[in-house]
């Protein structure tokens, strides 16, 4: 059996893996607040060929590396390790929309904190909120948003009024205050889906940062970049499957007229 046939499919499953989390990124280009992911490849550890000399040895004397050719390392292919969000952060635009607010940090390591189904604190960049039947602020998924005291917000309407510290007003007067979480090193951050992010202890509050009402954070994918680098990834699985299709060639030809009895 061909090694090179192992390399090239792992070459060809690499990229298919990349051309899936490319599609996936573009196809979220409009979602507010969305963090692009990029692949990291790492190759398998390759493998150190030797040849055998042609030299008489005796059958009681054993095989040294003195007996032996050096040949060079053979590459045994790559495959995707993980997929890391890039967490820089996006175009801020208005909105004109009261219930939507942007975080602006300009390194995109602070977060709304929010609060699911099951009571469980979320981090999100996606500032597109809503209020629900009971006047709480929420989500477009339902989930709550919390303050600073980890209680959740009930704006009751519309009319509410936030300032650059994150603290809500009604009427002149204090409702609560946005909680902003900061993240001192983003990629311990593990992806849920739908803009969310988990992480394994609470984050401690944000200090610098500003937040934006009726403006909200855009996508931070870059379409010309990622068409470009899915057109390239193609390029790549197309060439491993030529590699491929020329090793099955020669297998065919070895198996039916090399080795062929007459």
């Amino acid at each position: 059996m061909f090694r090179g046939l192992y390399t090239a499919a792992s070459g060809m499953l690499s990229q298919q893996r990349r051309i899936e989390m490319m599609t996936n990124n573009i196809a979220n280009a409009n979602t507010p607040g969305y963090k692009a992911d990029q692949a990291s490849l790492r190759a398998f550890p390759e493998m150190l060929m030797h040849r055998i000399q042609k030299t008489t040895i005796p059958i009681e004397k054993k095989l040294t590396w003195r007996d032996r050719a050096y040949i060079g390392p053979l590459s045994t292919g790559v495959y995707v390790q993980e997929l890391v969000p890039n967490f820089a952060q996006g175009d801020i635009r208005e909105t004109g929309n009261n219930t939507d607010m942007a975080i602006v940090d300009g390194t995109g390591t602070s977060f709304f904190t929010v609060q699911n189904e099951a009571g469980d604190v979320r981090y999100t960049r996606n500032g597109h909120f809503t209020i629900d039947a009971d006047g709480f602020l929420t989500t477009t998924d339902g989930l709550y948003v919390l303050d600073e005291t980890g209680n959740r917000i009930q704006v009751g309407d519309e009319q509410f009024t936030v300032l650059e510290d994150g603290t809500i007003t009604k009427n002149g007067e204090q409702i609560a205050r946005l909680r902003i979480a900061y993240a001192e090193n983003v990629q311990t951050l593990m992806k849920e889906g739908n803009g969310l992010f988990r992480a394994e202890q609470e984050l401690p509050p944000a200090e610098t940062y500003t937040i934006r009402q009726q403006h909200m954070e855009r996508s931070n994918v870059d379409l010309s970049r990622a068409m470009t680098d899915m057109l390239s990834a193609y390029r790549a699985f197309e060439a491993n499957q030529k590699i491929l299709q020329a090793y099955d060639k020669s297998m065919d030809k070895a198996a039916n007229e090399i080795g062929r009895l007459r």
